[in-house]
C-alpha cells in the first residue's frame, strides 16, 4: 500500500533519485522539447519529457547487474488543465509505472516531469510533499490500497492533519462531506474498509485523494476490478467530479470502451513507446498504428448482427528485458516491412494533432 498522504512508497525498496542523479542522466537526442512539440504549452499542466525507468536485473551471490527491463523506454506528452488523458495498452506495457514515475512513488531512470513548469523529479523532500497536495492517485485495488486497521473517518483526516489543512472536529466534518460527495453515508466514518463492497471502496480512495484539495489525480485502472454496473457509476463520478472541482485526469486502462467515454485524448503505448496519441473520437474513429487497429478491432460491440474484422497478431508480446531492434512492434506487426527491424519510429504528427510512430503511414 502507498500512502500518499506521507509520500512514501514502501515495498520497492528504492528511494526517489537525487537531483544530482537525474542531472546526470543520458538525455535521447532530439527529444529535448518532444513533449511540447506534442502540443504542450503554458496552458499545459503537466509536460513529460522523454521519460524512461529501467529495472536492472541482478543475479549471482554478489546480485551483478546483467541487464535492465525497460519497463518505460522514453515517452514524451503533455496532459492539459482540466482535461483527462487516457492511457492504453496492454498488461505489461509501462501504464501504471508511468503514472508512478510522474508521482514520483518511484526513481526514474532519465527525462522531465514538468508539473506547473516544476519539474517533479529533481523537487527536494520538503517541496515534494507540499506537492503531494496537488497530486494525487487513485489505485487499482481497493482492497489493497485501504489500511483495514483504520476506520474511514480515520484515514481520510490523517491526509488532513498531515498536510494540516485541518484538524479535531473540523477534520472530521470535512470527513463526513468527502463521503456525501462520493456518493456515501456521513454515518460510514466509523466502519472500516472490510464492512464495504468493491465499488464502496473505491469510492472511499477517491474521497482520500479529494482530501488534500488536489489538481491532477492518477486514476490508475481505478475501474477495473469492478462489475460493468459499478464501473458506469464510478466513471459517472470521476466526470461529476472533474467538472466540480475543476480537476485533470491521467486515466490508466486496458478497457478501451471506458477510456472512449471518459477521455479527451488518448495515448496509446506498447512495451514502454508511445504509439499514438489523437483526440479520442480521431482515434477511434480512424486508429493509424497497426497496433491500435488491433486493440480497437479485439472491442466487442452489443449487436450480434454486426460482424467486425478481427486482427489476430502473430506471436507474443517481446520481453521487456529484450527489446527487438528497430520498432518495437514489427515483430507482430502485419505491415512490416525489412526497414522496420532497422529503424527507430519517431512520434510524428501527421495532421490534426494525430501523433503515430510508424514509418508505414
Amino acid at each position: 500500500m502507498i500512502d500518499m498522504a506521507r509520500g512514501a512508497s514502501p515495498g520497492d525498496g528504492a528511494s526517489p533519485a537525487s537531483p544530482e542523479e537525474l542531472a546526470g542522466a543520458p538525455h535521447r537526442e532530439g527529444e529535448v522539447d518532444a513533449a511540447l512539440a506534442l502540443g504542450g504549452t503554458s496552458a499545459s499542466l503537466l509536460v513529460v519529457q522523454d521519460l524512461a525507468k529501467h529495472f536492472p536485473i541482478r543475479r549471482g551471490f554478489f546480485s551483478r547487474t546483467v541487464g535492465h527491463v525497460r519497463a518505460v523506454d522514453g515517452i514524451s506528452f503533455d496532459i492539459r488543465e482540466g482535461e483527462t488523458l487516457g492511457l492504453v495498452g496492454e498488461s505489461g506495457c509501462g501504464k501504471t509505472t508511468t503514472g508512478r514515475l510522474i508521482l514520483r512513488l518511484l526513481p526514474a531512470t532519465r527525462g522531465t516531469v514538468l508539473f506547473r513548469d516544476e519539474d517533479v523529479l529533481c523537487m527536494e523532500a520538503g517541496r515534494l510533499r507540499e506537492l503531494r497536495r496537488e497530486m494525487q492517485i487513485v489505485f487499482q485495488d481497493p482492497y489493497g490500497s485501504l489500511n483495514p486497521r483504520i476506520t474511514v473517518g480515520g484515514m481520510l483526516t490523517e491526509a488532513l492533519r498531515v498536510h494540516r489543512i485541518a484538524e479535531g472536529a473540523e477534520a472530521q466534518a470535512q470527513a463526513r462531506r468527502l463521503l456525501e460527495i462520493v456518493g456515501l453515508s456521513a454515518r460510514h466514518v466509523t466502519r472500516y474498509p472490510h464492512e464495504f463492497s468493491g465499488g464502496q471502496r473505491q469510492r472511499i480512495g477517491i474521497a482520500r485523494a479529494l482530501s488534500v484539495n488536489p489538481r491532477f489525480i492518477v486514476c490508475d485502472e481505478a475501474v477495473s476490478a469492478l462489475d460493468v454496473s459499478v464501473q458506469a457509476q464510478v466513471i459517472n463520478l470521476l466526470q461529476d467530479l472533474q467538472e466540480e472541482f475543476g480537476l485533470t485526469y491521467l486515466f490508466i486502462a486496458h478497457d478501451l470502451s471506458v477510456v472512449e467515454h471518459i477521455s479527451d485524448r488518448v495515448a496509446v503505448m506498447y512495451l514502454g513507446r508511445i504509439v499514438e496519441l489523437a483526440q479520442a473520437d480521431a482515434l477511434y474513429a480512424r486508429p493509424l498504428h497497426p497496433y491500435t487497429r488491433a486493440l480497437l478491432s479485439a472491442v466487442p460491440i452489443p449487436d450480434p448482427k454486426v460482424r467486425k474484422e478481427r486482427i489476430v497478431l502473430r506471436g507474443d508480446v517481446p520481453s521487456p528485458a529484450d527489446p527487438p531492434s528497430g520498432c518495437p512492434f514489427h515483430p507482430r506487426c502485419p505491415m512490416a516491412v525489412s526497414e522496420c527491424a532497422q529503424v527507430v519510429p519517431e512520434l510524428r504528427d501527421v495532421g490534426a494533432g494525430h501523433w503515430v510512430a510508424c514509418i508505414r503511414v
